[in-house]
């Protein structure tokens, strides 16, 4: 009795652990099985099996990612870390560089004086004075990228911070599908 018990009390516990160990490493789950299959005898020659042609196999991406949902006006907004602080904003595609204001460039710890601002860029609100810098470190979700360049602008310029592609493309794929954000790095 005491065996069956202790039988049914590791299946179960291995039933809860290995989902969670496969979301965790799902590399490792990957190389394990390739491995099984490359030892296993040859399949019998008269077993087949259909794949659908009009469903392309899915491929899970792989390493650290992050989803995002559009919110009611189709904008990804989210929090996200700037040099370690929280702060708030927009992902846009059609952002050249990461764009923050002054306050928010102050409360991570960049200090600007106002010849800082001698560079000339183009908004949708046409041309301002900017200034560029380098975040040490931006972070969304478990996502982190180091060392990207930005543009300060006037708060009366910029009243959402805006993450551009100076940070998308340095990731490994981001994509826009169904009003969702994928980020993968």
């Amino acid at each position: 009795m005491l065996r069956t018990v202790l039988i049914f009390c590791v299946l179960a516990a291995a039933s809860v652990l290995i989902p969670i160990a496969y979301q965790s490493n799902p590399q490792m789950f990957d190389s394990l099985t390739k491995s099984a299959a490359g030892t296993m005898p040859a399949p019998d020659s008269q077993l087949k099996l259909a794949v659908a042609p009009d469903r392309p196999p899915v491929q899970q991406p792989l390493g650290r990612k992050v989803l995002l949902a559009a919110d009611e006006r189709g904008h990804f907004t989210t929090s996200f870390k700037l040099n370690g602080r929280q702060v708030d904003g927009l992902i846009d595609t059609g952002a050249t560089l990461v764009a923050i204001n002054t306050s928010t460039a102050r409360r991570i710890g960049i200090s600007l004086n106002p010849s800082d601002f001698s560079h000339q860029v183009n908004t949708a609100n046409g041309a301002i004075r900017a200034a560029v810098v380098n975040i040490d470190r931006l972070q969304i979700g478990k996502i982190s990228v180091d060392n990207i360049q930005a543009v300060v602008l006037d708060d009366r310029a910029l009243q959402t911070n805006l993450i551009g592609m100076s940070f998308l493309q340095r990731l490994a794929k981001y994509q826009v599908e169904n009003g969702t954000l994928l980020l993968v790095q």
